[in-house]
């Protein structure tokens, strides 16, 4: 009786014993399985973890690209808006350039028109004299030099040599100058002297200055007493300072030895026709 007592306890706890095995095995089993389940979501985790950074470092990337168009815009804008104004401006500038061109334009041709009528009566003064002087005598010249007429009479044809005093030859052609200056009341006449190189001093005659003035302010004198207004007459000495050749030969010096006039528009008449056309111009 007893054996068979010891034989079931055995038994029972042989059983006993299988079954706790059993519930071990299927706990460690759970328990890898859990281990499994957890390794998995944790590389997960670690995946999701890094594409989070990297989705936090385009989100900073796209917001500074956002920014940064954001400032390109505005400038943008604010450029355009300048280029509007400077365009406008521009514009504007422009038209006053044009306009001012145009005036600039038109005060030109007035004065070009001044400057042509000045130019008019300075040929007609020339094709007066030459037909009252005569172009074919080799002792008178008859030129225009930028705008300004030039008689110029040769000495021996005015004066004998060393002298001052007038020829009576000579104021044959002096009338024919004076009738000229007096129809142009409007224009002054310089009479200007000219020497050799040869030095000259004779009694009141210092050198060829004195000898040059001298016979400008003989001729004058002449003129005057044909009813020339003295007011329209400048007396001038250029010695031998201003020749027209080398003083070289007798020839030469011939021809040095010469009395000019000139003929010229008054200068303040002529800057006042200037400035009045200027004034008419600018609405003044």
């Amino acid at each position: 009786m007893k054996k068979i007592y010891v034989l079931g306890v055995t038994s029972l706890l042989v059983l006993a014993s299988c079954g706790a095995n059993k519930e071990l095995t299927a706990a460690q089993e759970k328990l890898k399985t859990t281990e499994d389940l957890l390794n998995t979501a944790t590389v997960k985790l670690n995946s999701c973890l890094s594409d989070k950074a990297v989705a936090d470092a385009n989100l900073t990337a796209l917001r500074d690209q956002l920014y940064d168009l954001r400032k390109t815009n505005d400038a943008l804008i604010s450029s355009t808006e300048q280029m509007t104004m400077l365009t406008s401006k521009g514009a504007d500038n422009l038209e006053k350039t044009l306009e001012s061109l145009q005036e600039r334009d038109l005060k030109i041709n007035r004065l070009q028109d001044a400057i042509t009528k000045k130019d008019s009566i300075t040929l007609a003064i020339v094709s007066s004299l030459k037909k009252s002087v005569g172009i074919d005598d080799p002792d008178i010249e008859i030129n225009v030099e930028k705008g300004v007429v030039f008689i110029s009479i040769a000495d021996k044809l005015l004066f004998k040599s060393g002298s001052f005093v007038v020829t009576e030859k000579a104021k044959g052609v002096l009338e024919k100058v004076a009738k000229v200056i007096n129809d142009k009341p409007d224009f002054e006449a310089m009479i200007e002297g000219h020497t050799d190189n040869r030095s000259y001093s004779n009694g009141v005659l210092v050198d060829n200055w004195d000898l040059s003035v001298k016979r400008s302010t003989s001729v004058i004198r002449i003129l005057q007493g044909m009813g020339v207004n003295p007011a329209q007459l400048i007396a001038a000495g250029r010695s031998s300072y201003v020749p027209l050749t080398d003083n070289d030969t007798a020839m030469n010096r011939s021809k040095n030895r010469r009395t000019r006039v000139v003929v010229l528009p008054k200068i303040d008449q002529f800057y006042e026709m200037i400035e009045n056309e200027v004034k008419a111009l600018s609405g003044q």
